[in-house]
């Protein structure tokens, strides 16, 4: 599992080609850099978001769509991560590969990534540029061309992506596992990149519907944060994107998860170094920023046990016990479907995955049992806070934050009231939140046992895996 510490959003996304974890801020939006905010709705649904930073002439576009793995069904899993690596393969107006070519052009990057919530595309570049952009992402979200011949081709470097990223990972494997044990109903279960056999099944076709039911303007979130003006953007956005036609968007069924009664456990062997082990707790999330105490008392307590070097499991079990090589603990704060806290190691040399897991609970039970002081809690927000003060440097981080809450069901002012409420969580709190929510019965508990290594067995990343 990747650490995260603490976050207000953690989770995996699946970049076009890789794996990687997208964070959101914690810093109030009222800290960068001029910071002002605008908001605009075309006629045609799309929702424009903009944020000034003048410090550089530089711009950040994204274009989020509301559809993520989330979405998927059984039989197509995986669709809106191949659906992501089509659309660079050419529209009506362009030839394969001249999106990214024409970005290039212009001295700007580009790429784009999936996780279970969302699919996003952006552009890194000069300000004065923006329009072209504009004109580019607008034209694949009308006019995408999707081909058997191209599809052929890049389903089979989504596949390749699986063998390397999921598995030739132990970890990779283990998380995969987890999650599929974890939750039974809830889309939630399944991996970013798509189970194997349903990649394998998959037609152009399937990405043609997804693209038909989900890549409209209504659904989708327009973030532009840099040295721009806002009703420039604003024009910008009616001569390019407001010439795109809505949808009738499909309906979304509840696949509710049913509730856990019991531990679940899985285990998986593989070939690895060193023996992990994960532990999964449903607990609530957050969906109202100024009631759901719980939430951030969650997140705190994630800070206590893992947000900064000196905290307690780190301190605790790797350099005091020495019970093991590395711990942690993160919280999924945020997101469209159900949250966990988790907990994660590997065993020191010596000790046994089930010793990690008892001195894990035993953290988590010591602050159930003792609170934490008011000068740790102090010190634990001070940390926090400044691990994330230096994502204000980036017009590109900001336009993530930005982009993942609004995407998710949140408004831009609500990361303002997040950190705020952050603020006031008290040491009783963060106790609670440890009596009440590590009931055994809520937990799944995921166990890598390593196989030796085959040393001849290369797993050098394949060509091909990135834009």
């Amino acid at each position: 599992m990747i650490k995260t510490g603490f976050q207000l959003r953690c989770g995996f996304a699946a970049f076009a080609g890789g794996v990687a974890l997208s964070l959101c801020s914690l810093v109030p939006l009222a800290h960068a850099a001029d910071g002002d905010v605008t908001e605009y709705k075309l006629n045609n649904g799309l929702r424009v978001v903009v944020k000034e930073d003048h410090r550089s002439p530089t711009v950040a576009h994204m274009v989020w769509y509301k559809a993520g793995s989330i979405d998927e069904y059984n039989g197509t899993t995986g669709v809106a991560h191949v659906l992501e690596h089509m659309m660079f393969k050419g529209t009506k107006n362009l030839k394969v590969g001249e999106f990214s070519e024409t970005v290039a052009a212009l001295g700007g990057r580009d790429n784009a990534f999936t996780s279970r919530d969302y699919t996003a595309y952006f552009q890194q570049l000069q300000a004065k540029d923006l329009s072209k952009v504009m004109a580019l992402e607008a034209d694949r979200m009308a006019n995408l061309v999707l081909s058997e011949s191209e599809f052929k081709k890049e389903i089979q470097v989504v596949m390749e992506d699986r063998r390397y990223r999921t598995d030739a990972q132990a970890t990779g494997k283990l998380y995969e596992a987890f999650m599929a044990t974890a939750f039974q109903a809830n889309p939630t279960r399944y991996p970013v990149i798509g189970w194997m056999s349903d990649l394998q099944a998959m037609t152009y076709k399937d990405a043609r519907k997804w693209y038909d039911t989900w890549y409209a303007p209504q659904n989708a979130v327009l973030v532009v944060v840099g040295d721009v003006q806002p009703a420039q953007v604003k024009t910008m956005a009616e001569k390019t994107y407001g010439k795109v036609k809505p949808k009738k968007l499909d309906e979304r069924k509840p696949q509710e998860e049913p509730k856990q009664e019991g531990i679940r456990r899985v285990q998986v062997k593989a070939p690895a170094e060193n023996p992990y082990l994960i532990m999964g707790f449903k607990v609530p999330k957050l969906n109202d920023v100024l009631k759901d105490r719980d939430a951030y008392s969650l997140a705190v307590l994630s800070a206590v046990l893992d947000g900064y070097s000196g905290a307690r499991l780190n301190r605790e079990l790797v350099q005091n016990q020495k019970i093991a090589l590395q711990a942690g603990a993160s919280y999924d704060m945020t997101g469209r479907g159900p949250s966990m806290f988790y907990l994660d190691g590997a065993p020191s040399a010596g000790q046994t995955v089930e010793n990690l897991e008892k001195a894990l609970l035993a953290q988590v039970k010591k602050v159930a049992d003792e609170g934490v002081s008011e000068a740790e809690l102090a010190r634990v927000k001070a940390q926090l806070i400044a691990s994330q003060v230096y994502k204000r440097d980036s017009v590109y981080g900001q336009a993530v934050e930005i982009g993942q809450n609004v995407t998710i069901g949140f408004e831009v002012g609500d990361i303002d009231l997040m950190i705020e409420q952050i603020k006031t969580v008290s040491a009783q709190e963060v106790q609670y939140a440890a009596q009440k929510f590590f009931d055994l019965d809520q937990l799944t508990v995921g166990t890598l046992y390593p196989l030796p290594i085959d040393p001849n067995k290369k797993n050098a990343p394949p060509k091909g895996l990135s834009h």
